[in-house]
């Protein structure tokens, strides 16, 4: 059964009850508690300590918030590009790292188009959201979703989130709020990772909630690089040859 979060960002109230139910549940240090002078954003981004962020998006006429996770890509670069197996694709389809097998080589870091994975100074291991693996297997919901006062994350079955998500969507155009739509929802809308299983409904361009707009998964370009290093390869040979040829004659 394949399950995920869908994040609603119009309810989304900022409250970080969330940052602390994942905290506290997956025993995470503290960010250091630093004023950033970021608005009311103090943890800044996501990391190996930070597996929810909720952003807070100032502008002129309104504030934007989004708690921001991994989104366990249905095409995951991370999981790809581990060399050990320490990253798998568990019985609910998210993207889990298992910690006792993680070597801390950094590849999954790099090869995340959307920089959630990250490697704890502490142990030099890559860290980020298991989608509450462990509760889910005891029959749970995730921290995070349990803890959200609005119903802004929301966690099920995949095929329910969608069909629930599309909804929201038409409900709130026909409010007048016609600049809503979903992120990653579908595997057509984002051929790059082929649908993400924690997805957004947004209100604004996806930069302005520093999203990518069109992520990729860095093995879809092997076809592309391999291609280009054997055309290279052949100029410089075919170039090699004619200094020889030149140089005889």
């Amino acid at each position: 059964m394949a399950t995920g979060f869908f994040t609603d960002t119009t309810v989304c109230i900022g409250c970080k009850a969330c940052e602390v139910a994942c905290k506290q549940w997956n025993q995470l240090p503290d960010d250091g508690f630093v004023f950033s002078g970021l608005s009311y954003d103090n943890t800044i981004a996501l990391g190996a300590a930070t597996w929810r962020h909720v952003a807070f998006v100032e502008q002129s006429d309104r504030w934007l918030m989004m708690s921001d996770v991994c989104k366990h890509c249905a095409r995951a670069g991370c999981l790809e590009a581990c060399p050990t197996g320490a990253i798998v694709r568990t019985e609910f389809d998210s993207v889990y790292i298992q910690p006792d097998i993680c070597n801390g080589c950094g590849y999954c870091v790099v090869n995340c188009p959307f920089g959630v994975v990250d490697r704890l100074q502490a142990d030099g291991r890559a860290w980020k959201c298991t989608l509450c693996y462990d509760r889910q297997r005891g029959d749970l919901e995730p921290a995070c979703a349990k803890a959200c006062p609005t119903d802004s994350i929301q966690f099920g079955e995949l095929d329910e989130l969608r069909a629930k998500a599309e909804q929201r969507v038409a409900d709130l155009h026909a409010r007048g709020v016609t600049d809503a739509y979903l992120y990653g929802a579908a595997p057509a809308s984002q051929p790059g990772t082929e649908g993400l299983n924690a997805f957004f409904l947004l209100v604004d361009r996806p930069e302005v909630y520093n999203l990518p707009p069109d992520p990729i998964c860095p093995s879809k370009h092997a076809k592309q690089g391999w291609t280009s290093l054997a055309l290279a390869s052949l100029g410089i040979l075919a170039a090699a040859i004619g200094a020889v040829a030149s140089s005889r004659s």
